[in-house]
Order: structure tokens, then sequence, then C-alpha cells
């Protein structure tokens, strides 16, 4: 999710961003497809699909 490169620091934009990220990671684990956290997220970035079927678990 390339956090290293993130400039939110000041306030509560970190935590905020913190906890999208852990939201998203578990909509990915619960998400039934087999396959790597790695290939869900580049999977998510290429197939809309996929990417609106993670979105649906919110």
């Amino acid at each position: 999710m390339n956090e290293d490169q993130d400039r939110t620091r000041a306030g509560n934009g970190a935590r905020n961003l913190a906890v999208l990220r852990h939201m998203v990671i578990n909509a990915m684990q619960k998400e039934g497809s087999k396959g790597s956290l790695r290939g869900k997220f580049k999977r998510a970035g290429r197939d809309d699909d996929y990417l609106f079927r993670l979105l649906e678990m919110f």
C-alpha cells in the first residue's frame, strides 16, 4: 500500500489512514478467493468487478 511514501503525519490523518488500511486488509482476507494478499491488491487495481465486490463488503 506504499505506506513509506505517505506524508500524512499531522493531526489525526495518519491514524485515519491506518484504520482504512486495516479495513481493506480485513476485507481482502474475508473475501473467499484464493491467492496472496499482494495478488489481491494487484487484482483489485486491474479488475473493476473484483474491486466492487470488495467494496460491497462495507
